[in-house]
């Protein structure tokens, strides 16, 4: 059954970097909101949203999770997203799902990058947030530290809520400012209590601040701070919430999951500040594309209004079929009826629907307004379509993925597995569209794009379990290109007689280097019939089929003009064979004598470092043969580093980066241009290259 009222819908995502307890917190929100009857964790690998093998294995969250709870009469729906930093595009995509974001902080470590990185998706959504400081039972946790970080490293205003009783071993609870309450653990249950005296002069502090945070955004109520007058707890409640909601400021509550502290006091916060669906639609509206006119759709959050939604996350099963998450915007999805996918312009036939808690499915009869479902074997839906109503065409814009910064050529482990690795992938990249899978023609390799090596791992991981083939991962062939520097000149004469008709063909030919990015020109300057016109295409078949192959190192030539000006011709012997020959002999005697030389792409990188770092990371792209373009500060105290170094130094520069910053760091990478590989270098790629082909022949 669909809920009823929309106002009673908080849909959420958890974010932080790996590490800082989401999956733990899921659990614990679960138990407390009574959706399972007890909290696993993440050491022996019983959580709910952390299901995947691969999860369990690596102690990480590698895939968004979705699963609900219900609490005071609200339906929270939540997503337990990624925070590793091969896996945080995932979280972008959900992050545009959502109607706010808790945002966890560990009470020990702080934030990282990756926190870092998600919060400007955040921002970029304009979506509103709590905070909870986690971990506050764990040696060295510190509460005024967490609000420090958040301030420091996300350039956020932090107001807190609570502050914690104790912390480290002598945690043991919190005090909420808002309603001057304790809750204090003793044997697993939270207590409500007076404040303990020795807790009272700071809490009535931070009371006094929270007050003026709240008076300060609104009107009204500041007026009636100034004029000396005490403000209501429910005036301070709807202030807080409109502050909250318009990201004036950041509440902030505190507490350990794995010690369920404090959990209930976090879902009342949930429900205190941030938005529902209706709420969210009226500061940010989602908007759709009309196809059938052209024109903009403000889409609204109603049950009354034509059915919309968005397909945000695909899981492929190998025997019950691909599985479709998406999200209601607007109108009501019933089971058993026919829906229009508006993007593939395909029609869908809908048979059950489920609710997802974890990897158990719930079956629904239907879902409304701000809801969040999946439904089986659909054939023409992907990540990133709309369905709407068969009556309708609206379209939401797809979510932009970042593109692959990683790539490694991979090889089934058993002849002949080729295809079922090729159809296994295809289903895996339905799954996770940051990855790219793609057959390399210079090569003859297949190539697998991802985020980072992890991300390849557990992509490999994944199709050895779902689709039963194993693979090897290698590093790619780097795709060198060959030029020339000078102009030459040269014959390319092709002759043969055995008896009967011969063969014969001859060219002269005029190579010159082109501009870097110029590509190839062909000239035919022949003049008064010395070779027939229906002959010299022939020679320039001859002349692209060897640049494709390459001369000096067996790559493709670029950047080269050829211009045919001379040849001669035999009335009988004379063929489009013979002269093709003859175009690929001249160019391969030119291009020795044209100073040739070996081409490497240079790929731009942006590196994004803590200032700490910041001399380390220069000094190992330097040492790559990297020219630093440019250093810049970031809001939050980082360096982000610009500079354009050769693809064959960066094949393995996540894991490089990630021990250089301990994690910190982050980097993104694009092909720039191709320039000359020094020649010391050239040498031995020649060298190998010529290597190779003897052991093949």
């Amino acid at each position: 059954m669909a809920i009823a009222n929309v106002e009673n819908i908080r849909n959420i995502a958890l974010i932080a970097h790996s590490g800082a307890g989401k999956t733990s917190l899921v659990e614990a929100i679960l138990f407390n909101a009574g959706a399972i009857d007890r909290m696993g964790n993440v050491e022996t690998g019983n959580t709910v949203s952390d299901f995947e093998p691969e999860e369990i294995s690596r102690k990480i969250s590698v895939t968004s999770s979705l699963s609900f709870c219900d609490w005071r009469g609200t339906r929270i729906n939540i997503i337990d997203t990624p925070g590793f930093i091969n896996f945080i595009e995932d979280t972008k995509g959900c992050l545009r799902m959502v109607d706010g974001a808790i945002i966890v902080v560990c009470g020990v470590s702080g934030i990282k990058a990756e926190s870092k990185k998600i919060w400007s998706f955040a921002s970029e959504y304009k979506l509103p947030a709590i905070a909870f400081v986690n971990k506050l039972d764990k040696e060295s946790a510190s509460y005024n530290s967490a609000l420090e970080e958040l301030k420091r490293s996300l350039g956020i205003d932090p107001v807190p809520l609570q502050i914690p009783i104790g912390e480290g071993d002598k945690f043991k609870g919190v005090i909420d400012l808002l309603n001057i309450k304790a809750y204090i653990s003793d044997n697993g249950k939270l207590l409500e209590t007076t404040v303990p005296e020795e807790f009272e002069s700071s809490s009535e502090d931070y009371r006094k601040k929270l007050i003026e945070k709240i008076a300060e955004n609104d009107d009204s109520l500041l007026e009636k701070y100034l004029e000396g007058e005490e403000l209501t707890i429910q005036e301070l409640a709807r202030g807080l919430k409109s502050a909250a909601i318009s990201r004036k400021f950041i509440p902030v509550v505190c507490g350990s999951a794995t010690a369920n502290i404090a959990i209930k006091q976090l879902l009342d916060t949930i429900l205190l500040c941030l938005p529902s669906p209706i709420e969210r639609a009226t500061i940010s509206p989602i908007k759709a594309l009309n196809k059938k006119d052209g024109s903009e759709y403000v889409i609204k959050p109603l049950a009354t209004e034509p059915f919309i939604s968005y397909v945000f996350k695909t899981i492929a099963d190998p025997y019950a079929g691909k599985l479709s998450v998406f999200r209601v915007f607007s109108g009501t999805l019933k089971a058993d009826s026919n829906i229009f996918n508006a993007t593939s312009e395909a029609k869908e036939r809908i048979g059950q629907i489920f609710y997802l808690l974890g990897k158990r499915q719930i079956p629904a009869q239907s879902v409304g307004p701000g809801e969040m479902a999946a439904v089986v074997k659909l054939k023409d839906t992907n990540v990133g379509d709309t369905l709407c109503d068969e009556q309708h065409s609206f379209v939401i814009e797809k979510l932009k993925f970042a593109e692959p910064i990683i790539s490694y050529a991979i090889a089934p482990k058993t002849k002949g597995d080729e295809e079922k690795v090729s159809l296994g992938l295809q289903r895996i990249l339905e799954e996770d569209p940051t990855l790219k899978f793609m057959r390399d023609e210079e090569s003859k390799e297949m190539i697998l794009s991802g985020m980072g090596q992890v991300h390849l791992e557990v992509a490999l991981e994944k199709l050895k379990r779902k689709f039963g083939v194993d693979v090897v991962m290698k590093t790619p062939k780097i795709p060198y290109r060959e030029t020339i520097r000078a102009t030459a000149k040269s014959q390319g004469k092709y002759k043969k007689q055995s008896g009967g008709r011969g063969q014969y063909g001859d060219c002269w030919i005029e190579i010159e280097p082109l501009s870097r990015g110029g590509g190839y020109e062909f000239i035919d300057k022949i003049v008064g019939g010395a070779i027939p016109q229906q002959y010299r295409p022939a020679v320039e078949k001859g002349i692209i089929e060897t640049m494709k192959e390459g001369i000096l190192a067996g790559y493709p030539i670029i950047d080269l003009r050829v211009t045919l000006y001379d040849g001669s011709y035999h009335t009988v012997d004379s063929s489009e064979m013979a002269f093709k020959i003859a175009g690929s002999l001249a160019l391969k005697k030119a291009f020795m004598d044209a100073k040739p030389v070996l081409l490497e792409p240079i790929m731009k990188v942006e590196v994004i470092v803590p200032e700490d770092t910041l001399g380390a990371v220069i000094g190992d792209l330097n040492s790559k043969r990297g020219k630093v373009q440019g250093v810049d500060s970031q809001s939050d105290g980082s360096q982000k580093i610009t500079a354009l170094v050769p693809m064959a130094e960066m094949l393995i520069y996540a894991n490089q980066l990630h021990s250089i910053t301990s994690g910190r760091g982050l980097y993104s990478m694009e092909f720039s241009h191709y320039e000359e590989v020094p020649a010391q270098i050239a040498q031995k790629i020649i060298a190998e290259k010529q290597k190779q082909k003897e052991e093949e022949h």
